[in-house]
């Protein structure tokens, strides 16, 4: 590699070229302006919100070192860790490239249409000066002049398209600050007297950025109004804890996922989930629900509201364990149910409350997430605090077993932070809203521990709330929604189950009946059924008068079954055909909520 180092004026500074779009490749020159003797660089292993070790290292290539154009030794330690033996008196420099094809929030990307980048994904880490300045120049490309771009950090020096110089006061700042540039559309608005920006990438003709723009900026308000508002704490500080925020949308074919930053966030949605144009009602006034948006637009608000809500819930108020983080390893905490869980809970409630759903459709919300926690066996097996240990060898590597062993931090934690609140507003003493105030102030928007939130529940509540914890979080019975609701003034109806519910299996059903998981204790598990297998078709009747019927979708079953409570199964696997004796369930349901009483239900979902 022949570039040049970067003019650099801080302690680490990084210079990224984007070296080549069709081959996908950021070229980095790392500039250290006073090295160690034995100075060592690492790239990180994982990206803080996204609990798995993804091996961004993987990505790094051409790796060299000199100093004053002499070449400097280096040795790699081990997976995603280097040293150069060089002189302590001269600026250590070097360059290596990075392969950006991961379309996803986590990593990197670069290609003729688009780049993106996580700076865990393309600045290494130089070891003993993390808590120095940092700076970062942009670089655009000569073929791109139409190319913008948006990153959270502190503008240095930058052209008026957003390329040139950034600065951090560290490392965590560097690399908790995403990167986008390319040819996308751009909105902003003011929340909460904070400026906000909307860049998005991908979005098709007649898209309707106004209305996505105006529907955030509600998200926004109310989630500054919950934390800061007049409601909470006298206390409380007047501003939220950051100057500016910029959220970063890609829209693509199929896609879906967030990742959230200090003052940013990284979206990802499918373009057919953006509003267009001549769809959508906007309403005359904040206070005015709209017509209800589209499903898949309504998806997208809660993700972005899941996302924003953590601009204080994990960004700031974090688990201790969190405090520091170790980029060379995973980072535990039994607290997820917490910050994702809670997070879950409130960013649909906070839609209903920005007047951007109404009460039957967050109920309908609400119904599929009890639903979704209801019919996973794993719910049995594991706790939400030991699915927060687990995260990171089994939320994010999920199989055919995952229903039957795990409980999702994300559904379960939310279902608790609903308990917790439905339970503190029957006993009249506080609500969940005040106990997250509180917790802020508490811990001062910093490092908390499920203590704190004991000492929390039981100064606001009024009594000790050990044993619910315990029960709820630690140990893995199901917990009182029906009663809880119901004082509420919210009904549970039940109705039959999904037919693939009530044979305890999922699959797909694209080409023929493929079986992708077979739950614990159901009848496909009972009849013998394993995942992988294709079903093939039945045969039903007496051996002597027995009928077979191929079926190519699940509701093919119900038709050739008739009312027989027993079939034979003609499944195929490893390419042997086997027949298994199915026995059909009936009395299987599922959970529908409706409102009972009105006035009690507002109360909860205005936040009042």
């Amino acid at each position: 590699m022949t570039r040049r180092a970067a003019n650099a004026t801080a302690a680490v500074h990084y210079r990224v070229d984007l070296q080549s779009l069709n081959a996908h490749l950021f070229a980095v020159t790392l500039t250290i302006a006073r090295p160690s003797a034995l100075q060592r660089v690492s790239l990180p292993v994982w990206i803080p919100g996204s609990y798995l070790v993804r091996e961004f290292a993987k990505n790094l290539q051409n790796l060299q070192a000199h100093q004053d154009g002499q070449a400097v030794t280096l040795t790699q330690l081990d997976k995603c860790s280097w040293q150069a033996t060089c002189l302590t008196n001269q600026p250590l420099v070097l360059q290596y490239e990075i392969y950006a094809l991961d379309n996803s929030v986590r990593t990197a990307w670069l290609d003729g249409a688009r780049g993106f980048f996580n700076g865990t994904s393309l600045c290494l880490r130089v070891e003993g000066q993390e808590a120095l300045p940092h700076e970062l120049t942009l670089l655009a490309h000569p073929d791109r002049p139409d190319w913008q771009l948006a990153t959270g950090l502190n503008p240095g020096k930058t052209t008026r398209r957003g390329f040139g110089t950034y600065i951090a006061s560290g490392y965590d700042e560097l690399v908790d600050c995403p990167v986008v540039m390319g040819p996308f559309w751009y909105g902003a608005f003011v929340a909460g007297g904070v400026p906000h920006r909307f860049v998005v990438a991908g979005a098709p003709p007649g898209f309707d950025g106004e209305r996505l723009l105006a529907d955030t900026q509600r998200i926004c308000e109310a989630e500054i109004e919950f934390w800061h508002g007049a409601r909470s704490s006298k206390r409380a500080p007047a501003k939220p804890p950051h100057q500016s925020y910029c959220f970063m949308l890609n829209a693509v074919d199929d896609g879906y996922g967030g990742l959230e930053h200090r003052n940013s966030t990284a979206l990802i949605c499918k373009r057919q989930d953006l509003p267009r144009m001549g769809n959508t009602t906007r309403a005359p006034s904040a206070s005015a629900v709209p017509e209800q948006p589209s499903e898949g637009y309504r998806t997208l608000l809660g993700l972005i509201s899941h996302e924003y809500f953590h601009t204080w819930n994990v960004k700031r108020l974090h688990p201790t364990e969190f405090t520091s983080y170790d980029y060379g390893r995973e980072n535990y905490t039994q607290l997820l149910w917490f910050f994702e869980g809670f997070t879950s809970y409130y960013d649909d409630l906070l839609l209903r409350r920005a007047n951007l759903i109404d009460d039957a459709t967050y109920l309908k919300l609400l119904t599929q997430t009890i639903n979704q926690v209801l019919q996973t066996p794993g719910r049995g097996v594991q706790s939400v605090a030991q699915a927060s240990m687990d995260a990171w060898v089994k939320y994010y590597r999920q199989d055919e077993n995952t229903p039957n062993a795990t409980v999702s931090y994300y559904t379960k934690g939310s279902l608790v932070a609903l308990c917790l609140d439905l339970t503190l507003r029957q006993e009249g003493e506080t609500s969940l809203d005040l106990v997250m105030r509180a917790l802020w102030l508490r811990c001062q928007g910093g490092p908390m521990t499920e203590a704190d939130l004991l000492a929390v529940l039981e100064a606001l509540g009024g009594r000790s709330f050990a044993l619910e914890i315990t029960q709820w979080v630690h140990g893995t019975t199901d917990l009182p929604l029906r009663p809880l609701l119901a004082a509420q003034g919210v009904k549970v109806l039940e109705e039959p189950a999904q037919l693939a519910q009530r044979l305890g299996l999922r699959a797909t059903e694209t080409v023929g009946v493929q079986i992708k998981t077979v739950l614990r204790g159901g009848a496909a598990e009972q009849a013998g059924m394993a995942a992988g297998d294709e079903w093939l078709g039945l045969e039903v009747g007496s051996a002597k008068s027995a009928s077979a019927w191929r079926i190519n979708k699940l509701d093919d079953l119900m038709l050739y079954a008739a009312n027989a409570s027993k079939i034979c199964a003609l499944v195929a696997r490893d390419k042997r055909l086997l027949k298994l004796p199915l026995i059909l369930p009936k009395s299987i349901t599922t959970w529908r909520l409706a409102a009972r009483d009105n006035q009690l239900i507002g109360q909860w979902l205005n936040g009042s």
